[in-house]
């Protein structure tokens, strides 16, 4: 079925805290989806960010983003006051997210909050406590976090470290109320989450979240479940993750990440994976699998290398993985990110999933891309984007690609400046035979690079932007509503 969404990430809501959050703005937008005729909102990945503020890279592959639960909310449950919310500094900058300030001045708030909330704890709290497998590890390692000062938990002690059960013990009983606060945030995160998407499903939009592939060094699911990953004795990666140099990187992108020890995976049925998706298809309804080329084969860099240059691929684990996942938890809504330079032994893996991959209209127009995004070439079994959180915006790309891709982009998509580069590029979308567009929010209110969200291998001006206050109107939301209706992707 021919339908649509968009794209735009809760961080970058309105709000008067310094950060979107899943309050009144976020049900706002939800409501701005249904007036445009859209179906779906993707959005990135959910969980608590670590250094340099990447929701790819966090501390938890399960946990919740604490940034995201939203103040007013605790103000009406009596855990915080007004007075307390708006006595702190959030940031100069209403279009910024300033991370900084959010560190300093969320977490006194949450304490307070957790003051209050632990005189009375709500009846299904020692449920949701009991329901979450991962969350007794992720708020120990939290808190042990706080206690060695935020550093990685391979600089712990070794006992902690190497998760000895004395140590861990000794841990627990010290540490219990800092651990029981890591506990409350979740528990109020994902009763905000909850209720968020229930009142999207209600009103007819369905959430498409995103899964990364590999999880940071410095998570609690590394540290908890070390055999899983390629460490040494010490702990540390043997190889990390990355990308080969290619025609847009000369040194390739090292990203660090510590690598699947797939064969160990695979002895236990891939029962983390396994609980990995099923934990994802809670949380959304609609799951999208980044950089699943990883799936067939993946590129290994050494640990400590300072380039990608050296890494070499390795065999992934395939469609293996992907039966087993289908056996034990049936049919899962998955999107694959499959971008890029694609092996036979790729497509026949996308092919073999039987999931929708990804076509990018900035790509189609791009001589170093091998892939053919051209919308002429579409098959209807894949979802359409004009770009995403790693692309510029449309007219940022207009301004900074190359001449000659410009100017095709121009001729094949007929783009004129009098109805806005960004509005002809996304009818180039919605017009393709794609059972699914998704557009992001920038393209859509018509912004340049200023409100790029990511520049991939770059730090300190990512994941800031966001959405002036009420720029989401009924006007627009008519204007593209109309066009739902002239490319038929309405909601049936």
């Amino acid at each position: 079925m021919r339908s649509s969404g968009i794209l735009m990430h809760i961080s970058s809501l309105p709000s008067p805290y310094g950060i979107g959050t899943m309050g009144r703005e976020a049900r706002k937008f939800v409501d701005f989806l249904v007036k445009a005729g859209q179906s779906y909102w993707q959005v990135l990945p959910l969980g608590p960010t670590s250094y340099g503020d990447s929701p790819y890279q966090s501390f938890s592959a399960f946990a919740g983003n604490p940034y995201f639960i939203d103040l007013d909310t605790l103000v009406k449950e009596k855990l915080l006051t007004r007075q307390e919310c708006e006595s702190c500094q959030w940031g100069r900058k209403a279009q910024k997210v300033d991370y900084g300030l959010l560190y300093e001045n969320r977490y006194p708030l949450f304490w307070k909050a957790f003051g209050r909330f632990e005189k009375k704890l709500p009846k299904d709290y020692e449920a949701f406590r009991q329901e979450q497998p991962w969350l007794s590890d992720y708020a120990l390692f939290m808190a042990l976090k706080d206690k060695n000062g935020g550093v990685e938990w391979r600089k712990w002690e070794p006992a902690v470290k190497r998760r000895e059960k004395r140590a861990l013990e000794r841990a627990r009983a010290e540490l219990h109320r800092e651990i029981r606060f890591y506990e409350m945030l979740q528990y109020l995160f994902y009763k905000q989450w909850n209720a968020l998407k229930a009142y999207a499903n209600g009103r007819g939009i369905q959430i498409i979240g995103d899964t990364p592939i590999y999880v940071s060094a410095d998570s609690a699911d590394v540290w908890a479940n070390p055999g899983q990953f390629y460490l040494d004795e010490e702990l540390l990666p043997i190889e990390v993750a990355g990308c080969p140099p290619d025609a847009f990187s000369e040194d390739g992108q090292l990203w660090g990440n510590p690598l699947f020890r797939w064969d160990e995976m695979r002895k236990d049925g891939f029962a983390w994976w396994i609980k990995r998706v099923e934990h994802m298809a809670r949380l959304f309804d609609v799951v999208r699998i980044d950089h699943f080329r990883g799936f067939d084969s993946y590129y290994a860099i050494p640990y400590g290398d300072a380039t990608a240059r050296n890494g070499r691929w390795r065999e992934g684990p395939g469609m293996e993985l992907f039966s087993a996942i289908r056996e034990r938890l049936g049919e899962v809504n998955i999107i694959v990110e499959d971008l890029g330079y694609l092996t036979d032994s790729v497509k026949r893996l996308v092919e073999d999933s039987g999931f929708p991959g990804m076509k990018l209209i900035q790509f189609a127009f791009d001589s170093r891309e091998d892939g053919d995004y051209l919308p002429h070439n579409y098959k209807n079994h894949c979802v359409v984007y004009t770009g995403t959180h790693d692309n510029d915006t449309i007219l940022g790309w207009m301004k900074t690609a190359p001449k000659d891709s410009v100017k095709f982009a121009k001729e094949y998509l007929r783009l004129t400046k009098e109805e806005g580069y960004n509005w002809g590029m996304m009818k180039g979308a919605w017009a393709s035979v794609g059972d699914l567009v998704i557009v992001t929010m920038q393209d859509v209110l018509g912004l340049g690079s200023e409100a790029r969200m990511n520049t991939p291998s770059t730090l300190g001006a990512n994941w800031q932007w966001r959405m002036k206050k009420d720029a989401a109107g009924g006007a627009l939301a008519g204007k593209i509503r109309k066009n739902m209706q002239l490319y038929g992707r309405m909601p049936k």
